[in-house]
């Protein structure tokens, strides 16, 4: 069993910078790869960027150039730096671990809000 905790978030101006955390539990963080996804009031959860174990991206097309995935093996934690944040990216972001042919695992989510 593996327990993900998410921090970071909070509430930030537009054009401003948020940088969410996921912390993983055990040794095996990095045998998975992880995703952030968010979802905002009356939408459904999307993806927003994920990495692979051996550190390849991709991100959603609205979020490309402006957010960065990262994860720090050694610390059992993925990243996701957000910068030039508008009131669009205002959700509740939840990190994700899966694994081919394994369970995956769930953070319990972190709010973002994007307003002046």
């Amino acid at each position: 069993q593996v327990q993900l905790v998410e921090s970071g978030g909070g509430l930030v101006q537009p054009g401003g910078s948020l940088r969410l955390s996921c912390a993983a539990s055990g040794s095996a963080f990095r045998l998975y790869a992880m995703d952030w996804h968010r979802q905002a009031p009356g939408k459904q959860r999307e993806l927003v960027a994920r990495i692979s174990s051996d550190g390849r991206t991709d991100y959603a097309g609205s979020v490309k150039g402006r957010f960065t995935i990262s994860r720090d093996n050694a610390k059992s934690t993925g990243y996701l730096q957000m910068n030039s944040l508008k009131s669009e990216d205002t959700a509740a972001y939840y990190c994700r671990i899966y694994r081919v042919n394994y369970v995956s695992y769930w953070g319990q989510g972190t709010q973002v809000t994007v307003s002046s």
